[in-house]
């Protein structure tokens, strides 16, 4: 039986400068740099393994995940490392380590922002 208790954190409010990255895909040419930006959110992304550690992180209860909780994804559990530090490196995640574990959420914004970009009905 586990003698660990639960916690209630505080719920994170967006980041005031938190705006997305690049502008509708329908707005016109992106930029160079917006490109670029994008490109290595859409490359994390691009593996299965990351893509479903992505899922489990933001779909947990609570809108974090400890890693201890998310890492059965049929890899071991250094390439689980990996794959979470590709996908901290591209500004998808974000984590606190707290005692022995760390805890992983979705950056502020982020789904939105890709989302928003691919949304053919968003104008600028």
């Amino acid at each position: 039986m586990s003698k660990s208790k639960r916690v209630e954190l505080p719920v994170l409010e967006p980041e005031e400068n938190a705006v997305p990255c690049c502008p509708p895909i329908t707005a016109g040419e992106l930029s160079v740099r917006d490109a670029e930006r994008m490109a290595v959110m859409f490359k994390a992304l691009s593996d299965p393994v990351r893509l479903r550690l992505f899922s489990r992180v933001a779909s947990h209860p609570g809108g974090e995940a400890c890693v201890c909780d998310i890492q059965d994804v049929g890899v071991s559990q250094p390439t689980v490392s990996h794959h979470l530090k590709k996908l901290r490196e591209a500004g998808l995640l974000t984590s606190d380590r707290r005692g022995t574990w760390v805890y992983y959420r979705v950056a502020p914004s982020v789904v939105a922002a890709m989302s928003a970009m691919l949304d053919p009905r968003t104008t600028t």
